[in-house]
């Protein structure tokens, strides 16, 4: 049997039967591509949706936040990595909740939201939106905190029920941002352009890793693509690194560091900047 494509994310994995792609948890069966972890929360939370980072949507606010197995990224200083990075056979172990059993919750939980996070949403993207519509007419918000590397179809698709977004800009050179995440730059790119012209609530975050990304001329030109191509009213989160997961091989973030980022932000032309894990 030929394999089967996911639409999902911009990988665009081709799966032979019962393989999955690159997130783990997204697998051919007999033909067609199942989201094995589709009903099968392993996180769930009520956060303030400040902590999501979100500073400019329905401030001071709860939002019910949920997160399942699995990621299309590898990022080796992942602080959620042993969700993220899990494997689907784990699934099993977890109780089912449906769609409808989440919004409940949120709705109990005095939520005025609903936030897909922990993981990267998009590899629980069918059960994401089928809890996005009930949501929508319950009265609920929906939130992704996001990588942003969806497939065209899916990042035109969220733009009709998502409401808010944050996307965690990993880096601006290319070459490093597929040395550490296993993807391309310019996806990202092109699916916050998309994002910034839609009716979504747009924030960026950005973690400041030393000798990756901390350069005075990287940390520029992620402020100036922000101010001149997404808009200058783009909330930016600039947070410290801390030593995590497959990266301790480096020091924490100095908050100085981060500090003058904000001021490179102000400087760009940001409205928004915003210090994050600064202790």
């Amino acid at each position: 049997m030929p394999g089967v494509k996911c639409g999902l994310c911009a990988h665009a994995c081709l799966l032979s039967d019962g393989k999955t792609g690159i997130c783990g948890v997204n697998k051919n069966t007999g033909g067609r591509i199942e989201c094995t972890v589709y009903g099968r929360p392993v996180a769930k939370n009520i956060d303030p949706v400040e902590k999501k980072p979100l500073r400019r949507f329905m401030s001071g606010t709860y939002t019910y936040s949920i997160g399942t197995f699995g990621c299309n990224f590898k990022c080796e200083w992942c602080q959620n990595y042993h969700i993220s990075q899990a494997k689907s056979e784990k699934v099993e172990m977890l109780p089912f909740v449906s769609p409808e059993e989440i919004v409940l919750s949120a709705i109990r939980s005095n939520c005025l939201s609903i936030s897909c996070t922990y993981n990267e949403p998009t590899v629980f993207y069918p059960y994401a939106k089928d809890i996005g519509m009930i949501a929508k007419e319950k009265g609920l918000k929906n939130i992704f905190v996001s990588n942003g590397y969806q497939s065209d179809e899916v990042i035109h698709e969220m733009t009709g029920w998502v409401n808010a977004i944050n996307v965690d800009l990993k880096c601006f050179d290319r070459s490093n941002h597929k040395k550490f995440t296993g993807a391309d730059l310019d996806v990202v790119l092109k699916n916050l352009k998309i994002l910034a012209d839609s009716d979504v609530h747009l924030e960026i975050t950005t973690l400041i890793i030393p000798g990756i990304n901390d350069s005075d001329e990287e940390i520029e030109a992620i402020a100036e693509f922000i101010s001149n191509e997404l808009g200058k009213n783009v909330p930016w989160h600039v947070s410290a690194f801390h030593p995590d997961y497959k990266m301790t091989d480096r020091n924490q973030t100095p908050a100085e560091r981060v500090y003058t980022a904000v001021e490179t932000g102000k400087k760009a032309g940001l409205e928004f900047v915003y210090a994050g894990n600064i202790w």
